[in-house]
């Protein structure tokens, strides 16, 4: 079920209704209704994999009483080990199976003793990467006892299903979302508004901005070799709000929804664009996932511990690990290796934690330093995502060939055609910019602006999402 979708409008106001108005009173019973609602959700894409998260489910339920009740290393080591292989056996066989196929038949072709392997047409599971690594933080922390298992079946089911950010995100931790569902939620007028603001905010940047931004963004990457450098420059400009638009706007709608239902999640952008050195950027961009990694792999791995190689070497791995994480193809793989290579300088320099504030902080305008340091990290991501969009290493070599041509002084040929999608993007630009500080775009209760003037705003964003909405688009972290 998508969140841009009629029936999303028409699920979301019964499971309210029923979640505050009818099962108020009972915590079991409002749990078992997220559960039910969750469920149905993620069914209405395809019921099959149902039985997936909840056997992913039940096992890491009782892999963690099982690691509560023994206290001997090795069964201890025994039962993480199962966890992992299980869970991670999943993802790798629906995500992963051909791919390591394919570059298998690939390598003995390469030795000049071609094989023939047939592929299996497997489907991808909605979400799988995302709530795979949910479960897993909570069978890891269990292990490490930094937190106590539960016996609640309810409540666990909940957490790993909690539909408004099962198939997208943000990625939870079990210490911070499998408590909220032990304690009796209350309803909170202010919290509810701020969610149906941000909910707001994050469907402009779907479907206004990134659902348009996805329409010439297909025809140029579809078409990279009939276009001029300028054109292909505004190909991956489009593709570079799309996709921000797309994945923050879903962690925007995700994380909304939740406070209507008396939950917090973590925050999982943070205005990104406005990075002023890459380190930054991964600071901002994806919270969820790139603290997961740095907690789950890069620290255990030794982290900025030990000499200089060591440190390079686990900053390598842990982007490379990012980039196939995303999906099987090299272009990750690639797009991961990009990220690195940014990133190594900054650490080298030591200026990895330098700009940990917010641009610009109490000002309007940035120094002329930092929109240099912004407009370069923001191009240097531009290229980067040339190899996360494009269908092949080959393909994305040959998008940068003819970008960076001589023809990117030239006009490009359908600008006519962009105005009013780029006008929608500097929209969005001017309006983070200007709430920068605050956790998302449109929490304006504490500024200077009279109730009029925010409602009337809020207005005419919603307009706007009626009137100038782009073809509908799944998200493309269904992919992930």
């Amino acid at each position: 079920m998508l969140f841009n979708s009629i029936d999303f409008a028409i699920f979301l106001p019964i499971v309210f209704i029923l979640y505050w108005f009818v099962f108020q009173k009972n915590l079991r019973l409002q749990n078992l209704l997220i559960i039910i609602a969750s469920y149905l959700f993620y069914g209405w894409w395809d019921y099959r994999f149902l039985a997936l998260i909840a056997f992913s489910s039940l096992l890491d339920y009782s892999i963690g009483i099982a690691l509560k009740k023994y206290e001997d290393k090795n069964t201890r080591k025994s039962l993480l080990i199962l966890s992992l292989l299980v869970n991670l056996g999943f993802l790798g066989f629906f995500k992963y199976y051909n791919f390591f196929l394919d570059n298998f038949v690939d390598a003995f072709s390469l030795l000049g003793k071609p094989i023939s392997v047939q592929g299996l047409n497997i489907i991808l599971p909605v979400g799988i990467s995302f709530y795979t690594f949910q479960t897993l933080s909570y069978t890891i922390d269990v292990y490490r006892q930094k937190l106590e298992p539960t016996k609640d079946i309810v409540s666990f089911f909940a957490f790993v299903s909690f539909f408004p950010q099962l198939v997208a995100g943000p990625i939870e931790r079990a210490s911070n979302l499998l408590p909220q569902f032990y304690i009796k939620r209350q309803f909170v007028y202010s919290s509810a508004i701020d969610g149906m603001r941000q909910i707001l905010w994050g469907l402009f940047k779907k479907v206004v901005v990134a659902d348009n931004c996805a329409a010439f963004a297909n025809q140029i990457f579809d078409n990279y070799t009939d276009h001029s450098g300028s054109t292909l420059f505004f190909g991956v400009l489009f593709f570079t709000f799309q996709i921000y638009g797309d994945f923050s706007g879903y962690s925007d709608i995700a994380i909304g929804t939740s406070r209507l239902f008396g939950f917090n999640l973590m925050r999982n952008f943070a205005f990104p664009y406005f990075s002023r050195d890459i380190a930054e950027f991964w600071r901002r961009w994806h919270i969820s996932l790139s603290t997961w990694f740095r907690d789950y792999v890069y620290i255990p791995i030794g982290g900025s511990k030990g000499g200089m190689a060591k440190k390079i070497r686990n900053v390598f791995v842990i982007f490379l690990v990012s980039g196939f994480w995303h999906g099987a193809n090299w272009t990750f793989i690639i797009w991961g290796f990009l990220n690195a290579l940014y990133f190594i300088p900054v650490m080298l320099l030591n200026k990895n934690r330098v700009n940990t504030n917010n641009v610009a902080e109490g000002v309007l305008f940035p120094t002329f330093v930092e929109l240099r340091q912004m407009l370069f990290t923001f191009l240097l991501t531009m290229i980067a995502w040339v190899f996360f969009r494009a269908p092949s290493v080959s393909d994305a070599i040959l998008y940068l060939n003819g970008l960076f041509d001589i023809s990117i002084f030239t006009i490009p040929e359908n600008l006519n055609e962009w105005i009013l999608t780029l006008v929608f993007i500097l929209a969005l630009v001017v309006v983070e910019w200007l709430q920068r500080e605050k956790e998302h775009a449109l929490e304006l209760y504490n500024t200077k602006m009279s109730k009029q003037l925010r409602w009337s705003f809020y207005l005419i964003i919603f307009f706007i999402i009626f009137w100038y909405g782009g073809t509908q688009q799944d998200f493309i972290y269904f992919q992930f």
